[in-house]
Formats: C-alpha cells, sequence, structure tokens
C-alpha cells in the first residue's frame, strides 16, 4: 500500500528533526514551499503540520510561522505567560501599540549582560500594551538576532513578543528581579502615570541554546497591576 502524502510528509520532517538538522525553535518551510517540493495541494500540507502539532512535534504562531518545538521534557521548564493571554484570561479586552522596532547597537552595560561584544547589533523593541484599552505595560526588549533573525518583521499588534520568542527561541531558562522605580517622563506620559504615583518594573533576561536570547525591562503602573503566581 501506497504511504499517503500527507504522511510521507510528516515523516520528511521527522527525519530532518531526527538527524539534528532542524533544532527547536528552528523554522520550518511554509506550506506553500511544502506543497510545491512535494507537489500536493496545501490542504495535505495542512494535514501534516496540524498532526504534528497536535502530537508537540512543532509549535505553530499565527502570522509567524511554524517551529520546531521543545522537547516534551522541557515542560517542566518555569513558564512565561504573554500578557495578551493574561488579560484574556480575565475576560478584559486586550490590545497593543508599537511605539519602535528596529535595531540598536549594545553599550558596555547591555553587551555584558547579553554576553556580546561591544558594539554588537540587536533587535530592539518599544511596546505598548492595553487592558480595556488602558495602558498597564510598557515593554522595552533587546533580542539576540542569532536567535531571532526575523524579530523586526513581525507585526507585534498581532503577536506579542513574548509569544513569537517563544517559538523562534525556545525558553531554557530566566533570570528576573522585581522593584520599584522612577520611570522616564516619556514612560510616564505613555502609561497615563500620575506625577508620584508608583511603578513597578520587572527586568527579565531569557536563555535559549545556551545563549541569551532577550533582555526585557517591563514597566507597570504600580495602582493598575500587581505581580501574582503560584507553586
Amino acid at each position: 500500500m501506497n504511504t499517503p502524502a500527507y504522511q510521507e510528509i510528516k515523516d520528511y520532517i521527522l527525519q530532518r528533526i531526527h538527524i539534528g538538522e532542524w533544532k527547536e525553535g528552528d523554522q520550518v518551510p511554509s506550506e506553500n514551499e511544502l506543497a510545491r517540493e512535494f507537489k500536493v495541494a496545501r490542504m495535505t500540507v495542512n494535514r501534516a503540520l496540524r498532526e504534528l502539532t497536535s502530537e508537540q512535534v512543532l509549535t505553530r504562531v499565527q502570522g509567524a510561522g511554524t517551529f520546531v518545538a521543545q522537547p516534551k521534557y522541557a515542560s517542566t521548564l518555569v513558564e512565561i505567560r504573554s500578557i495578551s493571554d493574561e488579560i484574556v484570561a480575565r475576560g478584559h479586552a486586550y490590545r497593543a501599540q508599537v511605539l519602535h522596532l528596529g535595531a540598536s547597537i549594545v553599550d558596555e552595560a547591555l553587551a555584558a549582560e547579553m554576553h556580546l561584544a561591544l558594539g554588537s547589533p540587536v533587535f530592539h523593541s518599544r511596546v505598548l500594551h492595553f487592558e480595556n484599552d488602558e495602558p498597564v505595560q510598557m515593554e522595552e526588549r533587546y533580542v539576540n538576532p542569532a536567535l531571532a533573525p526575523e524579530y523586526a518583521r513581525q507585526d507585534f499588534t498581532t503577536i506579542t513578543p513574548n509569544q513569537y520568542l517563544m517559538a523562534a527561541a525556545p525558553l531554557q531558562r530566566v533570570e528576573y528581579r522585581i522593584e520599584a522605580s522612577v520611570p522616564s517622563a516619556e514612560i510616564r506620559a505613555a502609561l497615563a502615570m500620575a506625577e508620584h504615583e508608583p511603578c513597578l518594573l520587572l527586568h527579565r533576561r531569557t536563555w535559549s541554546r545556551d545563549t541569551v536570547a532577550s533582555v526585557a525591562n517591563l514597566w507597570h503602573p504600580g495602582d493598575r497591576y500587581q505581580f501574582t503566581g503560584h507553586f
């Protein structure tokens, strides 16, 4: 009996992963590319990708593509939820405004924190997150382009930086600290904060494939946001 075309595509993808050609976090070819290569309809490719996603071999990110998922044993790692997921889980409306998305050059402090040579290029984004049209987080993030080369091409009004990076640079470990801090006048204005309102700052550094993937500063108005968790 001939092997169904969708199964041939699944076997092809699994082989690429098993021999190490495609590693966790790598983006796999698009549906159109696979359809051309195997000379089948996109619907056939879609079935193969959907089944591999349900089997947790792949992960699909809307607007970004399909990626090799983390191994199942990695599910015990700390979970970082996207702010959009938190807001939607509360039954509230979420939206984002991209204030900046481009490239930057690391200074001495950032170079040391990201383990990069002084003057290395990184991606730099500033995104304002809203809950029910009220600003609740200013996110400033620096990303290692070696781990997420397509970062600056994303539309972060439809996917959060966190959601994209969790697929493109699967989380290996995370380091963070939370502190009370005085924001700049620009951040205070963006978050619609009163002059003497306290601000909570979450500073977070993530690793993927034994490399620092991103460094983020997440600013929150003290009277509109709180950090919660459970073990």
